[in-house]
């Protein structure tokens, strides 16, 4: 909306041309989540804690946790909120790349939200059965793989990119819808089941988004897209726009998630934002570097796979408690020093990631 004003006076005013760069509406964009988040989020806390929708709390985990329960969850509402507002302020309406991470988003979050009312305010610890919980993920997600399948026009729209590998391509056709299926679902559930701890979660699904928007913003350059031998995908430029607003959002959250934390993040804020970060690697064809730069979420997923199927099958367990940031805690590291070397490790992963647009 803003960016439709700033267009609209720079017929007259040439200094409002400055709104038509990236850069600066990006950084707009953040700033703008930021203020936000840390304006509404003291009023959502207390809402939250007047209507006792407040986090329970597993008995057979780290027993440090029982003094969190009843401290309000569903604070992603805060973050999809931010990252809203700050889209339909700065982002060029017109563009349908920022409509299709947008609205994933908040249909992920939808998700979560439902499952989390239901644990907390109806207070059914089941919440939304996993089996459902599934299916609209996986009809969410499909639908949106096949709007971005049949808006293909060029070649890299169906290969998959190696990174690190100047001629790292290879042609998967159909086989993309199944890849970006798994790619935005799991990555959804991936950032779920990482956030365990206070902040954990969201700095680093900063940190990773962050590294994205360098990507999205270069791919939507088709000079920088051309040198770096990335794929040139027009208009997905424009996603640093949510990227900015994810950021600014996920940094005011984290002012109240913190250690120890004000407010948890809930379903509907991991869901949402894992999502987002699957489907815009879908966009710009960069599924391989989200698999690097968050190799967090991937291996808690992955301690969490090995862990019931090791009980399954023997009956023993690998770690103490999966996910691995409870294994930690168990192990007798305090929760602040599991989430700052947690959170060491993605910036070490997400500057992997970025490498590659230099070695290839």
């Amino acid at each position: 909306m803003l960016f439709w004003l700033a267009k609209w006076l720079s017929n007259n005013y040439h200094s409002f041309n400055v709104f038509h760069y990236l850069s600066m509406r990006g950084i707009l964009s953040v700033f703008t989540s930021l203020a936000l988040s840390l304006w509404v989020g003291p009023v959502m806390i207390r809402y939250l804690q007047n209507k006792q929708i407040g986090q329970s709390v597993r008995t057979d985990g780290p027993q440090s946790h029982l003094s969190k329960s009843g401290t309000p969850t569903m604070g992603g509402l805060l973050i999809l909120l931010s990252i809203t507002v700050s889209c339909l302020l700065w982002g060029d309406l017109q563009n349908i790349y920022l409509w299709i991470v947008m609205l994933t988003t908040l249909a992920f979050g939808a998700i979560g939200g439902v499952d989390d009312y239901r644990k907390v305010v109806q207070k059914n610890p089941r919440g939304l059965p996993a089996k459902w919980k599934y299916f609209w993920q996986s009809l969410f997600a499909i639908i949106v793989i096949l709007l971005l399948f049949f808006m293909i026009k060029d070649p890299w729209g169906i290969n998959l990119i190696i990174p690190f590998w100047k001629q790292g391509m290879i042609t998967i056709g159909p086989a993309y819808i199944v890849l970006a299926y798994f790619v935005i679902t799991g990555s959804s559930n991936a950032v779920n089941l990482t956030d365990g701890l206070d902040g954990l979660a969201i700095m680093p699904v900063v940190l990773v988004a962050s590294g994205l928007g360098i990507f999205t913003y270069l791919s939507g350059n088709i000079k920088f897209a051309d040198y770096l031998h990335i794929p040139f995908i027009p208009g997905t430029g424009e996603l640093v726009i949510f990227v900015g607003a994810l950021v600014g959002s996920g940094l005011g959250f984290l002012w109240f998630n913190s250690y120890p934390a004000q407010v948890f993040m809930g379903d509907v804020g991991a869901l949402a934002l894992g999502a987002a970060l699957g489907v815009i690697a879908v966009i710009i064809r960069q599924e391989i570097i989200l698999f690097i730069m968050g190799g967090l979420f991937v291996i808690e997923t992955v301690s969490v796979i090995l862990q019931v199927a090791c009980f399954k099958s023997t009956k023993c367990r690998i770690f103490r408690m999966a996910p691995l940031h409870h294994h930690f805690e168990l192990k007798g590291w305090e929760e602040p020093k599991v989430i700052v070397r947690f959170w060491i490790i993605t910036l070490l992963f997400v500057l992997n990631g970025l490498l590659s647009l230099k070695i290839r």
